[in-house]
């Protein structure tokens, strides 16, 4: 062979060895350069929860915030399908989601950690087989109130609809319709769980009142509820469990007053859940951080982070004390009258959402 030869293969070689090299190197870029997008709660998520993530699989986690369900619903049907790689929605908002083809389903293969759910998370009524979703946080929705105020309040819906009990001190509803029927309903002496046009009429007749109460605030959602509470800008509102020990635990003096109960009447028990929008620009991305968070150690940390009860049953031995007992674990008692919101749809969805545009008009 002669030296030419030698020269012209070796050059070959060095060529073929430059665009390996080049190739990986753009694929390198390339994973550093992947992200994840995802629209969840506002501080719903551990920051090293994301940044182990983020580590492991040398990715950014690209983070937007909604403050309801009706809120991120309508964020999706504006073109948020194509935008965001997972969502946090209710529960009784997953089927309105598959109705309307705005999330797509899951791949169990890539998802071998959902086998660490409880059962009653693994296959809930709202997505038979989790075909769609996977279980979050869990928690309840109830009154966060200044016992200074209010010394002797009893445990009862009656804290926010008896003009009789609170005739001056400023308090506040939520926003998400559903919940505030199913809070009048329950104070009506029809359960949380409610439905029926008549049913929802009266309860949206008794918010309007309570609405038109000279020391309503107005509609504030859970978290920013608190912080009006802390404030002494209102001293009654509606809140969720999880936020008020986070908070809690926070500020322990500033809560040296402020109490939370879950009404004996009933009232909600909500699952927040994982699910990848339908054109989600990342899903096998999607699928990955969904498995992560199905870990058992890091659904620990996130549930013990936010104060909020896990759906994950091998996460259970890592949980913090605090929330295996009330107000995030609910006793026996309050566990008896927790109801999911009803997941409604068509006419039953329309008339609400009438019912509701009526209350907040008048």
């Amino acid at each position: 062979m002669s030296t030419q030869t030698l020269t012209t293969s070796s050059r070959l070689l060095l060529l073929v060895c430059l665009l390996m090299v080049l190739v990986l190197a753009g694929q390198t870029r390339a994973q550093a350069d992947e992200k994840l997008y995802l629209f969840n709660w506002s501080q719903y998520m551990d920051p090293d929860i994301l940044a182990a993530f983020e580590q492991k699989y040398d990715v950014e986690v690209v983070r937007g915030f909604y403050g309801s369900n009706p809120e991120l619903f309508s964020k999706l049907r504006a073109g948020g399908d194509h935008q965001y790689d997972v969502i946090f929605p209710s529960n009784y908002y997953v089927p309105r989601l598959i109705e309307t083809g705005l999330i797509q389903p899951l791949d169990k293969e890539l998802l071998p950690n959902y086998a660490n759910l409880v059962a009653r998370f693994a296959d809930p009524d709202y997505d038979r087989g989790g075909k769609y979703t996977a279980a979050y946080l869990w928690g309840t929705t109830g009154i966060a109130y200044n016992a200074a105020k209010f010394p002797d309040a009893r445990e009862s819906w009656a804290l926010l609809f008896d003009p009789t009990i609170n005739t001056q001190y400023p308090f506040a509803m939520i926003t998400d319709a559903q919940v505030m029927l199913g809070a009048a309903c329950a104070y009506q002496g029809k359960g949380f769980a409610c439905t029926g046009k008549d049913n929802w009429k009266q309860a949206a007749e008794l918010i309007l009142k309570t609405k038109q109460r000279s020391n309503f605030s107005g509609f504030v959602n859970g978290t920013p509820v608190l912080r009006r509470l802390e404030r002494g800008a209102v001293e009654l509102g509606m809140t969720f469990s999880g936020d008020y020990l986070f908070y809690k635990q926070e500020n322990p003096q500033a809560y040296a007053d402020i109490k939370y109960f879950v009404p004996d009447e009933g009232s909600e028990l909500w699952v927040d859940v994982m699910a990848i929008p339908a054109h989600a620009p990342n899903p096998e991305l999607a699928h990955k951080f969904i498995n992560f968070i199905l870990d058992a150690q890091i659904g620990a940390q996130l549930a013990n982070w936010n104060a909020y009860a896990s759906p994950n049953e091998a996460a259970q031995p890592y949980l913090d004390e605090a929330l295996t007992r009330p107000p995030i674990m609910p006793a026996e008692d309050k566990m008896k009258v927790l109801h999911f919101t009803p997941a409604i749809g068509g006419q039953d969805l329309e008339y609400v959402q009438q019912l509701w545009t009526a209350v907040l008009s008048r």
